[in-house]
């Protein structure tokens, strides 16, 4: 497969890493300008030729998946990270009905959404523009690669794509694919980079391109988080760990309860919004949890519980006190049982990471407090963690769920990839 333009050359590659990340970023700012004038048809055209080239052409990025599987060390703690590297046909289909759903989203550009008359007569207001060149730098998660391009190119923004050495095959093949895709609709050479070197001084070196990036939004895990703190003098939007919590009240339906607690913990488990930590309210717990604990463990759940939680269902193990708080996107859940709501909202807000947390309960203004007091990207009543996802939301694929509080937080499509701009239209108007 050749690689396009609008990725990387040999000659570039042969270039020292600073030479070789300059001649890349300068290429991503060149592109900046035609891209955020591209017409609704001309993007959607483009995005439609990238999803149906990742159907036609899965045969060979499964082949660039198995090379990456094939170098990746299986060790038993990062199960998580080889179950979001390994793709599949359905997985590849998923990347193009997700690039397919952002074709039918409304193109955010050029909206005004308010306009105002001053007193001298000339009307002020703020229109809708992107936010110019955005690197993302993300850890073993090849649809990343799909979902980040085509979100930034239908609004309007040049991606420069660093991913994991884990999973370098997989995603040069997957860029290429979509930038070659794109070019032929009459996208610009440059708008999807794709950086194939998994240097971690090429990812230093990116951090530091203030003048030609304009956002730095990184998706990984700790480590990943504090080289980007560390480092960037670009404006960063962070994708942080996913502690989520399930409160299930007193009030709670149980049968509903047990659905959405399964559904959070097993559908997908090396997630950021599965829930890892379950609270249950002391009143309800002593029936819930003999029901449902014994489901989890036939899921292989392994149940890490406080005293009461043991003493209620012996199978459980005793859990230790930093599995609460922990992150462990795997098929391990923490439990505990808590007195009333004010100890889960105390738990939550000192174990919690910000990203979902979510209660079941049949008592209205319970739920409205917890989505009151609760701080987190999502804050979600009677339903799963899972869902705080943008296609799950209706914002089409997303480039990640924010966890920062500045422009975007929560899951990121279209609108939060722009910014405003003020437009001013006079007749003569001058400052007395």
């Amino acid at each position: 497969m050749e690689t396009p333009a609008a990725t990387t050359d040999q000659a570039i590659a042969s270039k020292s890493p600073e030479e070789y990340l300059l001649e890349l970023v300068r290429k991503a700012r060149a592109a900046a300008g035609r891209l955020a004038t591209l017409t609704t048809d001309v993007k959607n055209r483009a995005l439609t030729a990238m999803a149906d080239t990742l159907e036609a052409r899965a045969e060979e990025i499964l082949a660039a998946n198995e090379k990456d599987l094939a170098a990746f060390d299986p060790a038993p703690e990062r199960k998580a990270m080889a179950d979001r590297l390994r793709l599949t046909p359905e997985r590849i289909a998923e990347m193009a009905a997700g690039i397919r759903e952002i074709v039918r989203l409304p193109d955010p550009l050029g909206e005004v959404p308010k306009m105002w008359r001053r007193p001298n007569g000339m009307q002020v207001g703020r229109v809708r523009v992107p936010i110019g060149v955005i690197g993302i730098i993300y850890e073993a998660r090849p649809n990343v690669t799909a979902d980040s391009a085509a979100l930034c190119l239908k609004s309007g923004n040049v991606c420069v794509l660093r991913g994991g050495s884990e999973a370098i095959y997989s995603n040069t093949a997957i860029a290429a694919l979509l930038a070659e895709a794109a070019e032929k609709e009459g996208v610009p050479a440059g708008a999807i980079t794709f950086i194939d070197r998994s240097d971690r001084e090429i990812a230093v070196a990116l951090l530091k391109q203030d003048r030609y990036i304009d956002l730095i939004i990184p998706r990984g895990g700790e480590s990943l988080m504090q080289t980007v703190r560390e480092h960037s003098t670009i404006p960063v939007i962070k994708h942080d760990k996913g502690v989520c919590h399930i409160y299930v009240d007193a009030d709670a339906d149980p049968l509903l309860a047990e659905r959405v607690c399964l559904n959070a913990k097993v559908q997908r488990p090396s997630t950021c919004n599965a829930m890892e930590t379950l609270l249950v309210h002391q009143t309800i717990a002593r029936t819930f949890l003999p029901s449902l604990i014994p489901k989890l463990l036939d899921a292989k759940v392994e149940v890490r519980g406080c005293p009461k939680t043991c003493q209620l269902v012996p199978e459980a193990i005793p859990a230790r006190d930093d599995d609460y708080g922990k992150e462990f996107l795997d098929l391990i859940l923490a439990v505990k049982v808590v007195k009333n709501m004010d100890e889960a909202l105390d738990h939550i807000a000192k174990h919690g990471s910000r990203h979902t947390e979510a209660i079941i309960t049949t008592d209205y203004s319970r739920a409205m407090r917890f989505l009151r007091e609760v701080d987190a990207s999502a804050v979600l009543v009677n339903a799963s963690t899972r869902l705080n996802d943008g296609y799950q939301f209706g914002l089409g694929a997303e480039i990640g769920i924010s966890t920062s509080r500045i422009h975007a937080r929560g899951p990121m499509g279209l609108e939060e990839l722009t910014c405003f701009k003020f437009i001013v239209l006079g007749s003569g108007q001058i400052r007395e």
